[in-house]
């Protein structure tokens, strides 16, 4: 009656087992399933048969790791596979659990498609303001030259200073695509580190960056000045979202970093994947921005530019990775997933 995918294996991986759930999931039967190799019912049998190997030799109680199903007339289902040993000799459960996959890769290519959407409209964009700008402020300029009121030379001040802040706003739109990719052997944990003194060295007080670390995470190869920034922006905005809980000394920004193996993002499948994840004990993202965070100029406070995630994921799909978050109140978690040699 379990909703879980289960089935009984022997050693070699002879189905001795499959429930119920099972056989909708393969669309067979049980008696069909019963004595064939449950490796043949995966896109990739090694996986199955390595664990299994693995099963055999008492190296492990428990192995994870994910995968595709085979369906029949059905795509391929994304499960995660728990191979176990029994108490009996010679026999391993085998547990499936579908992932939300779909719902993931969707919510992924909708990312990916509004990035590249994102990218060409401010490229566009940016271009097209630049020109009338240094129109107008050269404008302003030479009118002032001719001008002896006080009153009115403060008049084209205004015109002069607000067309610079607006081309510095282009600047900053335009960076990411202007300034070439320097590549070299990237370690996360320098990056994080250095993020962590930025943001303590501007909230000394009521702000609490912890640690959470897996040290056998590899150097790969990166821009780290790119990664810096991202991950920056990420823990700029969520010390900003923590305004009130640091006023009170309740502020928390944790890095955690963890290695996802078998991981599929932006339509690609990794065996390793670097996760960096970036949470917060705030308020959470408001519901009414939630799914346009990485919108240019969409910004859940007063006076913020509504440029740092956009540029954040820039930066990061530039490495073909990817930005995910997950927020709900007490606790937002900008997840990073960038591919490992």
């Amino acid at each position: 009656m379990l909703a879980t995918l289960v089935a009984v294996v022997s050693s070699n991986g002879d189905v001795l087992y499959a429930n119920a759930a099972l056989e909708d999931a393969l669309g067979m039967s049980r008696r069909s399933i019963t004595g064939t190799p449950l490796q043949a019912c995966f896109n990739d049998p090694a996986l199955l048969e390595s664990a299994l190997s693995g099963a055999r030799g008492n190296e492990f109680a428990a192995l994870r790791y994910d995968a595709f199903l085979k369906r029949t007339n059905h795509e391929p289902l994304p499960v995660h596979v728990v191979v176990a040993q029994t108490e009996t000799p010679g026999e391993v459960i085998v547990e499936l659990l579908p992932l939300e996959q779909q719902t993931r890769q969707e919510r992924e290519e909708r990312l990916l498609d509004q990035a590249q959407a994102n990218k060409e409209l401010i490229r566009n964009l940016a271009h097209e303001i630049k020109n009338p700008l240094g129109g107008i402020r050269g404008a302003a300029q030479l009118l002032q030259m001719d001008l002896e009121s006080k009153e009115l030379i403060e008049y084209t001040q205004v015109i002069i200073h607000e067309a610079d802040r607006l081309q510095s706003l282009v600047d900053r739109l335009l960076a990411p695509h202007r300034r070439p990719h320097v590549v070299g052997d990237v370690n996360i944990h320098e990056v994080c580190e250095r993020v962590r003194s930025l943001i303590l060295a501007e909230f000394p007080k009521g702000l609490r960056v912890l640690r959470d670390y897996d040290a056998s995470i590899p150097e790969f190869r990166g821009d780290r000045e790119q990664l810096i920034q991202a991950v920056l922006n990420i823990a700029h905005n969520a010390a900003h979202a923590l305004s009130a809980s640091i006023a009170s000394g309740e502020g928390e920004i944790t890095f955690k970093t963890r290695v996802g193996r078998q991981v599929t993002f932006g339509k690609q499948r990794y065996k390793l994947a670097l996760e960096l994840h970036v949470i917060d004990n705030g308020p959470g993202v408001p519901d009414s921005i939630k799914d346009r965070i990485f919108f240019p100029l969409v910004s859940g406070r007063d006076g913020g530019s509504g440029l740092g995630l956009t540029l954040a994921q820039t930066f990061v799909q530039q490495h073909h990775g990817l930005i995910e978050c997950e927020s709900v109140p007490g606790k937002t978690d900008f997840k990073i997933l960038i591919p490992l040699p």
